[in-house]
């Protein structure tokens, strides 16, 4: 709990890439070894695989193929990933597609939930809407019809 409030604290005061006061606080990670430039260095790289390289869309995506795509220790990875974005790994990459997804339902209106869920990485119909509804608090058509409602009155308002 102490370090997700850290978190969320270096977040909201602009020391976002500032590492946890202990990199190996928690006790999993005693002999892991990591530095903290090490760390910052695998967090810029999972930022990037992320953000740039889209690497969530893939739906076979692992912490080995997130490890092997970026060149690092498969240990080192998850624990960059549960310290510096205080989640494991299957809660950070759903966060990524669940957000491209939302994304995607309200600006193209084309596709159906079923293609969206696909394009975002998802294979299966019940794991993309538990995940959605999870981090969102709505199911997919709900979030569309909602979002789209909103998203039509802001174009409205600034045109």
């Amino acid at each position: 709990m102490k370090r997700l409030l850290r978190q969320i604290v270096y977040k909201y005061i602009g020391q976002e890439d500032r590492a946890p006061s202990s990199l190996n606080s928690h006790e999993k990670y005693k002999k892991s070894g990591l530095t903290e430039e090490e760390a910052l260095a695998i967090r810029k790289k999972i930022k990037k695989a992320f953000e740039m390289d889209k690497v969530y869309r893939n739906n076979t995506l692992g912490l080995d193929e997130l490890s092997e795509h970026i060149e690092e220790n498969r240990y080192k990875v998850s624990q960059v990933i549960n310290t510096y974005f205080a989640k494991n790994f299957y809660s950070f990459l759903n966060e990524y597609r669940i957000n491209e997804a939302k994304h995607l339902l309200v600006t193209d209106s084309n596709l159906s939930v079923k293609s969206v869920m696909y394009e975002v990485g998802f294979n299966s119909k019940n794991s993309f809407y538990n995940a959605f509804k999870k981090i969102t608090g709505y199911c997919p058509n709900d979030y569309r019809a909602f979002a789209g409602t909103s998203f039509a009155q802001t174009k409205i308002q600034i045109a």
